[in-house]
């Protein structure tokens, strides 16, 4: 593996400064915020200026913002962006290390389809399979994203007089039992199933995000119950949040936190 080149490396430090505050900085705030030789700065501006990577702010001499390159390079990078292809490789990630099968999926209507799935490897796991569809409100995934949906969207999809199926005895079939579970989701960041599409399994999932913030996706992990407790519990909700929030990475989300 070769050695870092460090220009290029503070090139780039720069161009990372600009998703931060209102996206515009003078040469002395990336002095003061790298700690960089004002001479090396100034060339450094210098040349991503002439490349067209940050460009002057009008009526504000000595300012800059991120130029057109950048965004030409975003959306090349968007092209080639397949959310069941990159679900997959975060899938097996996850999977590797709980040991668990995890799935991605995405709402369509009132329910869901799986598209990406990593088994575990133990011989009792859950049997399922991408391309797979189960109503939204009997699994963790789906009440994940309804919860992530308008509220005037989930009102159209899951109407007050809407009848829930069951998959399970443990399945909601009440419109204000899921409404007040959504909600709860909505507070925690995370959404729960308890053997509620699958009587011998239980589910924890949280939102994948694309780049403009949209819930577009869901990621979970299935424990069969003779390996699932309460203590187990709050390892498995990191574990799906900080999954789907790489897969979000991926997608172009950047976090504000």
């Amino acid at each position: 593996m070769g050695r870092l080149v460090p220009a290029v490396t503070r090139a780039l430090d720069i161009l990372e400064l600009f998703l931060d505050g209102d996206g515009t900085l003078s040469a002395p705030d990336i002095v003061r915020r790298l700690q960089l030789p004002r001479t090396t700065v100034h060339e450094l501006v210098t040349t991503l200026a002439a490349r067209k990577y940050i460009v002057p702010v009008a009526g504000q001499p000595g300012r800059y913002r991120l130029g057109v390159r950048p965004y030409q390079l975003g959306a090349r990078y968007a092209e080639h962006l397949d959310l069941a292809a990159e679900g997959q490789q975060v899938a097996r990630s996850v999977a590797e290390t709980c040991d668990e099968t995890v799935h991605v999926a995405i709402l369509e209507d009132t329910d869901v389809i799986y598209i990406a799935k990593v088994d575990s490897t133990h011989a009792v796991r859950m049997v399922s399979a991408a391309g797979r569809r189960l109503p939204a409100h009997c699994t963790s995934v789906g009440k994940m994203l309804l919860a992530s949906l308008p509220e005037h969207e989930l009102a159209a999809r899951v109407p007050d007089d809407a009848e829930l199926s069951a998959m399970t005895p443990n399945s909601i079939t009440d419109v204000a039992v899921l409404r007040e579970t959504l909600a709860e989701i909505r507070a925690r960041g995370v959404a729960v199933e308890s053997r509620e599409s699958n009587p011998d399994v239980s589910c924890v999932a949280a939102p994948v995000r694309d780049r403009t913030g949209q819930v577009v996706a869901a990621l979970s992990i299935s424990v069969p119950m003779i390996r699932w407790s309460d203590e187990r519990l709050g390892e498995l909700e990191q574990l799906a949040a900080k999954g789907a929030a790489e897969l979000s990475e991926r997608l172009g989300y950047r976090s504000v936190a």
